[in-house]
């Protein structure tokens, strides 16, 4: 590999950044599929291969959007229901990933990290294709009005993001702390 193959990977990492104002049109479903071929590359101990995507069509997207309203409201009350739900509506593309449940504790563990690694291969992939994401774990992936809604079995796997994904309206910049800050030499 090329120091300008890794300065260009570098780069797509970088790039990266969660959007939440999305443009109002449909992404091409080949390069959705293509994203999740590539997201189940994630490393995975022992090859379980944890994961499943669910794509959301229109109908559940509309149903989820009345979901978090009602849940929201619940929650902090009806201005802020409606208003996470219009937010919601603005997101064209959506899909759930979830997790294999297990029940010895490291094993789920390691799943999770799994799972994780392949929602970031994910997202590179969507940045790399110019379109952009936002992970989300909001109350809505905890409710088991959700997994009754998408038709997932909350007993055998557990919802770790909700992605929204589209193309981006503004992408922001964003910094990190200096690399001295986070390293420790350990002797």
């Amino acid at each position: 590999m090329s120091y300008e193959s890794l300065q260009q990977l570098a780069i797509t990492i970088r790039g990266r950044r969660t959007i939440k104002m999305f443009e109002q049109r449909s992404v091409d479903s080949n390069i959705i599929r293509d994203a999740i071929e590539v997201a189940r590359w994630a490393p995975n101990h022992h090859l379980t291969e944890p994961w499943h995507f669910y794509l959301l069509n229109d109908v559940a997207i509309k149903k989820s959007i009345d979901l978090i309203r009602i849940i929201v409201t619940e929650k902090k009350g009806e201005k802020l229901g409606n208003f996470k739900a219009q937010d919601a509506s603005k997101r064209p593309g959506w899909l759930i990933v979830t997790c294999k449940k297990s029940e010895d504790k490291l094993v789920q563990q390691e799943d999770y990290a799994s799972v994780c690694c392949a929602i970031q291969n994910f997202s590179l992939y969507l940045s790399e294709a110019r379109l952009a994401s936002k992970w989300t774990s909001g109350p809505i992936i905890r409710d088991q009005r959700y997994y009754d809604l998408l038709h997932i079995d909350s007993n055998s796997e557990f919802i770790v993001g909700l992605i929204w994904y589209g193309y981006p309206m503004i992408t922001p910049k964003q910094t990190r702390k200096e690399i001295d800050k986070i390293i420790t030499s350990i002797d």
